[in-house]
């Protein structure tokens, strides 16, 4: 079985989250580190491999030098190897552009199930894991809070607000999952030491057979007009020792923000 676990390298918070003059998101600004999500991606990934003598587990990212941290990151919580899609064009590609960079990598490298983060913490779209499976074929199982492979096939369960919901595919599939999974264990010296060891790919646009002007601001679909920062929330509202006034103005703060 060959598994994928689609990595990215994020801000390590959000006060280290800033946006360069052509509005990307400048990721020299400050520190950065394996988004959470994709964290629990390569674990879920480590757990499902022991049941299959053969799987090996590749992490996938694309971006900057700086993603390279993402990639050693993934290779201590258990992947097996890394590939790192390098390229000066990939500055500036949207959800659409990224799709087709980490699709084309996917397809190269064979891959029956591909595993990543519900939603990056830089962006939070849940965009790319549905156009990576749509652009390969390959069925999509999104937000999963548990998941089980078998010989042939994938199911997963998800709780959707209103009911947990059981759903299945064959593979090859992708499959996104969330916090439910649970965090990922922490990794041993042993595993630290043996991560140095671990070969990583660096591929470019030319190495996946991609023309620079598809991806990148150029081949970007979507623009970004303006960015500001997040507003300061107000002051949250001080409730007095008095109980009846104190119920009076809790119901009200409720009702105001159409919570009864």
């Amino acid at each position: 079985m060959k598994i994928v676990v689609l990595v990215k390298h994020v801000p390590s918070g959000p006060d280290t989250l800033a946006y360069a003059t052509d509005r990307t998101v400048d990721r020299a600004a400050g520190p950065g580190r394996l988004d959470e999500g994709d964290e629990i991606a390569v674990d879920q990934a480590v757990r499902i491999a022991r049941h299959y003598p053969d799987a090996r587990i590749t992490a996938l990212t694309m971006g900057p030098a700086p993603a390279a941290a993402a990639l050693a990151r993934a290779l201590v919580l258990g992947a097996d190897e890394g590939v790192h899609v390098l390229d000066d064009h990939l500055h500036g590609s949207d959800a659409l552009a990224t799709s087709r960079v980490l699709a084309a990598a996917i397809a190269r490298l064979d891959a029956d199930l591909v595993l990543c983060g519900a939603a990056s913490a830089d962006s939070g779209t849940s965009a790319v894991p549905p156009m990576v499976g749509e652009r390969l074929g390959f069925a999509v199982l999104g937000r999963a809070d548990r998941v089980t492979v078998g010989p042939s096939g994938v199911e997963i369960r998800r709780d959707d607000g209103g009911g947990v919901e059981v759903v299945a595919a064959e593979r090859p599939a992708v499959v996104s999952v969330t916090a439910r999974c649970g965090p990922p264990r922490y990794p041993t010296f042993v595993a630290r030491a043996a991560a140095r060891h671990k070969p990583v790919r660096i591929w470019s646009l030319a190495d996946l057979g991609i023309d620079p002007s598809d991806v990148g601001l150029a081949g970007a679909a979507t623009v970004v007009r303006s960015v500001a920062p997040r507003p300061i929330p107000a002051a949250r509202p001080v409730i007095a020792d008095d109980p009846a006034g104190a119920a009076v103005r809790l119901a009200d703060f409720l009702a105001e923000r159409q919570f009864l």
